[in-house]
């Protein structure tokens, strides 16, 4: 094995006594059901390799292991499906942080692959950010969304790329992980969801082949764009935040 001074992992004490780092990514995903098409820890994987891309083109940053399982209890009608508990979910996020944090890092950006760490992620980072006010943290909690926002509006073809292994996840699935991906598999159902409001469901009220969306409107030509939009939007976001060393505040209240 090589060693990629990205990964952490990879790194020793020795490493982190003559070269230590600033900034760390937490990627957060899931170990679930993604059709028929779509490997069952899509989630993990897509957040990691994007953190990794990010990180690439960053100054002091480096890559936490992914945590690969997520709050996945309203995707389990489909298998194959291994959840952590709503609290489970926060408590290791929360702990990672604490832990970040007792090792002098004070920046943490944290890359979400899955719509069910949301919620813990918020718990969490609040948590942490109200017991140390130097703490640092900023999170991409749903990727699939701000793709949507910053590509053009004509980019995808149906409901706007999203679902749960989708047009757009499919995508990028194919430009990150091509040779997991089945795509003659696909299959997708377009939920028929209220305007405005956040529906609770439970995944089996919106489809009956385990995906969302239309995966059959996927490429890799459009995996390909979507991974360069997300990565340089978040790199050039990051950046910013570097030139005033985080400090996010407004100018009258510094």
């Amino acid at each position: 094995m090589n060693k990629n001074t990205l990964e952490v992992q990879h790194l020793n004490g020795s490493d982190w006594k003559t070269k230590p780092f600033e900034k760390v990514i937490l990627p957060l995903g899931s170990l679930e059901n993604h059709g028929w098409h779509l490997p069952f820890g899509t989630d993990a994987m897509t957040a990691y390799m994007i953190a990794l891309d990010i990180a690439a083109r960053l100054q002091n940053t480096v890559v936490l292991p992914p945590v690969n399982y997520g709050m996945s209890e309203h995707y389990k009608s489909f298998s194959f499906c291994v959840s952590l508990q709503f609290d489970t979910e926060t408590a290791i996020i929360r702990d990672i942080l604490e832990s970040v944090y007792r090792e002098g890092i004070r920046k943490v950006f944290i890359m979400n692959g899955h719509d069910g760490n949301i919620a813990p992620i918020e718990v969490a980072a609040r948590t942490a950010k109200v017991a140390h006010s130097d703490f640092k943290i900023v999170s991409l909690d749903a990727w699939w969304k701000m793709v949507g926002d910053v590509l053009p509006p004509d980019f995808f073809e149906v409901w706007n790329g999203l679902g749960h292994a989708g047009e757009g996840e499919t995508s990028i699935c194919l430009a990150l992980f091509p040779e997991l991906c089945e795509p003659s598999k696909a299959m997708g159902v377009v939920p028929h969801l209220p305007p405005h409001v956040d529906v609770k469901w439970t995944f089996n009220e919106l489809t009956n082949v385990g995906a969302s969306g239309d995966p059959t409107k996927a490429s890799l030509e459009k995996g390909k764009k979507m991974r360069e939009i997300l990565v340089s939007t978040v790199v050039g976001i990051l950046t910013d935040l570097d030139k005033n060393d985080w400090d996010y505040r407004s100018p009258e209240i510094k």
